[in-house]
């Protein structure tokens, strides 16, 4: 099958994105909540950055990790977001051929990226409390970019090995697409062609990616849980405290990811709310679990504040 020449023929220029509810009054709501969410997504995960890349205190492993997160967070949550945002309050909710299979692209090779880095930040604890003595020299900072520069390509990957074989899929026809933004299977459906193959690569990449992501963290942390249980109450309250923040981060990160990954071409209308759970949610979790849970980010937040309105009185 000559995919290049059905995709050249192709009648659809666009799709209809039908957003989350057929109300009014409900999306004007939604236009105000999302766009303060955004807003706080975008500078809190930015001052996180900030903050650890300008703290000396801060140069350590964890830290440079959940700033590398905090950009990948700030990424995923303006891919789609923005453009929905404006969907809310406008009659014609349409996207681009090009558009729509660029957020489908931005999509799993951020989220793909974030699962690594996640991963990354799950052997970091690892090492910290398993092996202390070594830590230093496993976590070296050489380690450090490794982990983050295999995010991003595995995460390139990940997206790049899925998206040849949708784009080409002939579109002669239908074309709504009954979410807030494209992914792979509300659009694979809208093809004039038997998809089957294209399932299975979509199950066999992204689903099996997110579930074995999220069994290596879960053993991951299960093994650090009963290694803290030998330390004192004190080392065992911050790294429990540390832990909690972490795997709340995986369990509502991961959880959507899965469920529609794993079963994507079922007619599950809780998709759309799930998918909107991991793209606008789940990013505002990280400066919001990490941060205020933090005492040391705290801290250097504050110096950060307070050296900026020296400067500003200095001036």
């Amino acid at each position: 099958m000559d995919f290049m020449g059905q995709f050249n023929q192709s009648q659809v220029s666009e799709f209809i994105l039908l957003g989350l509810i057929n109300s009014q009054e409900i999306e004007f709501l939604f236009f105000a909540l999302f766009s303060m969410i955004y807003v706080v997504t975008v500078l809190g995960n930015l001052l996180i950055m900030v903050t650890v890349f300008s703290t000396p205190n801060l140069n350590t492993p964890m830290y440079f990790l959940l700033g590398n997160l905090s950009f990948v967070d700030m990424t995923l949550a303006s891919f789609a977001t923005p453009k929905m945002i404006v969907n809310l309050v406008t009659k014609h909710k349409t996207i681009s051929f090009t558009g729509c299979f660029t957020q489908i692209f931005l999509l799993h090779f951020l989220g793909g990226a974030e699962m690594i880095l996640l991963v990354s930040m799950a052997y970091d604890r690892y090492v910290a409390i398993c092996k202390p003595l070594h830590y230093m020299t496993i976590m070296s900072k050489k380690t450090c970019i490794l982990l983050v520069a295999a995010s991003w390509f595995l995460g390139l990957l990940h997206s790049g090995l899925q998206i040849p074989f949708v784009v080409n899929l002939p579109f002669c026809g239908p074309n709504v697409v009954d979410s807030i933004f494209c992914d792979l299977p509300l659009v694979t459906k809208l093809a004039c062609v038997d998809t089957y193959t294209v399932q299975i690569v979509i199950i066999a990449n992204s689903g099996m990616i997110s579930l074995s992501c999220f069994l290596i963290l879960i053993i991951s942390y299960s093994m650090i849980f009963i290694t803290i249980r030998s330390h004192s109450s004190a080392g065992q309250s911050k790294a429990r405290s540390t832990l909690t923040a972490h795997i709340t981060v995986v369990i509502l990160f991961f959880g959507p990811c899965i469920f529609i990954y794993i079963w994507p071409f079922s007619n599950h209308s809780v998709d759309k709310f799930l998918a909107v759970f991991y793209t606008i949610v789940t990013p505002i979790l990280n400066p919001i679990i990490y941060t205020l849970r933090n005492k040391e980010m705290k801290t250097a937040m504050r110096k950060l504040w307070s050296s900026f309105v020296s400067s500003r009185e200095d001036t």
